[in-house]
C-alpha cells in the first residue's frame, strides 16, 4: 500500500477543503486522471492522480477539511510512496517571493478567573470562556457571567463554520494585519472632464499604471525573512472580485503594456472564471500591486489590508457630485475618491504621496 498526499496547491496554502470524490475505492486510475476537487480560498482545484493503479482507501468526505501533506488516497498496487507533487507549475520566481508568514499568539491580560463549576456549565453551554465578560470580583467569571453569554449566542443563532474561500481569507488577513504596517493616505480625483464612453475601472487599471512608473516603489516585493525588496518592472494588478463565496483576487497581467479593449477583455474574462471559480491557479499568483474597486458597491475612503508580499492597494470609492474650484470658480464636479494603503516598512510617505499625486494627475485627464 503506497499513499499519495494533497500537494502543495501553491501561494503558501496550508489546506483545502474536499469538494467532490471523482473517482471511488476499487477504481483502476491512470496517470493525471483527476481524483479529487478541493476547495481554497482561491478556486476550485482539480488533484489529479501522480500514477496509475487501483485506489485501495480515499481519506476524506465531501466537506472535510485536508491539510497540505495529508494522506488523500492510499494506492494497492505497483506504486512508490509519493511525498506529494505542486499543482501547477510555480516558477523559481514565484518560489523566491514567497513570504514567511508571521505566528499570530493570542494571549490574554491575564488568566482566566473560572471555579471548576463554572467551566463544566460553560462545556454543557458550549460557550468558550475566552469570549465571556467577567464580572466577579477580581475578574471572575460568574454563573450569572456564562447563563448570560449562552443566552446571547443562542439568540445569535446557529454558528456558521467558515469553509473554503472564507476561512483561508480570514487565516490570510489575520496573517496580513499581524505582519504589515499599514499607513493610508486619500485624495479625491476631479473626473467631471472624462468622455462619457469612459469605463472608471480601466482608467483606474491605466492610472495605477502610470503611477508605478511615476513611482515604482510601491509595484514591489517585500521578503520580510530576509529583508530584501524587490521593485518589479512589469506591472501585474490584482483585481479584487466580491463573490457569493468570499473574496478573490485574480491578476490582471502586464497592465502598462495592453489597450483599454485588450484590458477591458481580460477583466470580463477573469469575472466571469472568478464567479464560476474556474480560474487556474496560475492567474492567481503574483500580483505585484492590488486594487479593490469597492465604490461600486458603497463607500468613499478605506484603510484596506496590504497582503504580503506586496507593499500597496488602491482603493476606488463611490462617484459622486461635489463641490469644488474650476477654472477658478465654485462648480459641481464629478469626483472619484481614492485611497492607497501601503506598508511603511518599506514604503516611505513620500514615496506614497507621489504616488498617490501620480495616480489623481492621470485620472484627471479627460481622456
Amino acid at each position: 500500500m503506497h499513499q499519495f498526499l494533497l500537494p502543495d496547491l501553491g501561494e503558501g496554502l496550508e489546506e483545502a477543503e474536499i469538494v467532490a470524490w471523482h473517482v471511488t475505492e476499487g477504481d483502476h486510475v491512470v496517470a493525471d486522471q483527476p481524483l479529487v476537487s478541493v476547495e481554497t480560498d482561491k478556486a476550485v482545484v482539480e488533484v489529479p492522480s501522480p500514477r496509475s493503479g487501483r485506489i485501495a482507501h480515499l481519506f476524506g468526505a465531501k466537506g472535510d477539511i485536508v491539510k497540505v501533506g495529508a494522506p488523500l488516497v492510499e494506492f494497492a498496487e505497483g506504486l512508490q510512496a509519493d511525498t506529494g507533487t505542486v499543482v501547477g507549475e510555480l516558477d523559481h520566481a514565484d518560489a523566491k517571493r514567497e513570504t514567511p508568514r508571521a505566528p499570530v499568539e493570542a494571549t490574554h491580560a491575564r488568566p482566566l478567573q473560572v471555579l471548576p463549576a463554572i467551566r463544566a456549565l460553560a462545556r454543557k453551554l458550549d460557550v468558550d470562556l475566552n469570549l465571556v465578560h467577567a464580572s466577579g470580583p477580581d475578574g471572575t467569571i460568574t454563573r450569572a457571567d456564562v447563563e448570560r453569554a449562552a443566552k446571547s449566542l443562542t439568540e445569535a443563532g446557529p454558528a456558521e463554520p467558515l469553509r473554503g474561500m472564507r476561512r483561508a481569507m480570514a487565516q490570510r488577513m489575520t496573517a496580513a494585519h499581524a505582519e504589515v504596517a499599514p499607513a493610508s493616505v486619500t485624495d479625491e480625483a476631479d473626473i467631471g472632464s472624462w468622455q462619457s464612453a469612459q469605463d472608471p475601472t480601466i482608467r483606474l487599471v491605466r492610472a495605477i499604471a502610470a503611477a508605478c512608473k511615476a513611482e515604482p516603489s510601491l509595484n514591489a516585493w517585500y521578503n520580510s525573512g530576509a529583508s530584501e525588496r524587490r521593485v518589479v518592472k512589469r506591472i501585474d494588478i490584482g483585481i479584487a472580485v466580491d463573490t457569493e463565496g468570499g473574496l478573490i483576487v485574480p491578476v490582471l497581467r502586464n497592465v502598462g503594456e495592453r489597450d483599454a479593449p485588450d484590458l477591458r477583455a481580460g477583466l470580463d474574462r477573469m469575472r466571469a472564471d472568478a464567479e464560476a471559480r474556474s480560474i487556474p491557479q496560475e492567474e492567481l499568483r503574483g500580483a505585484t500591486i492590488t486594487l479593490s474597486n469597492f465604490g461600486m458597491i458603497g463607500g468613499r475612503f478605506a484603510s484596506l489590508i496590504v497582503v504580503p508580499p506586496q507593499v500597496a492597494i488602491i482603493g476606488a470609492g463611490r462617484i459622486g457630485p461635489r463641490v469644488m474650484a474650476h477654472e477658478g470658480q465654485p462648480a459641481v464636479r464629478k469626483v472619484l475618491p481614492i485611497s492607497l494603503t501601503f506598508d511603511h516598512r518599506v514604503v516611505t510617505g513620500g514615496e506614497a504621496a507621489r504616488f498617490l499625486m501620480a495616480l489623481r494627475n492621470d485620472l484627471e485627464r479627460p481622456s
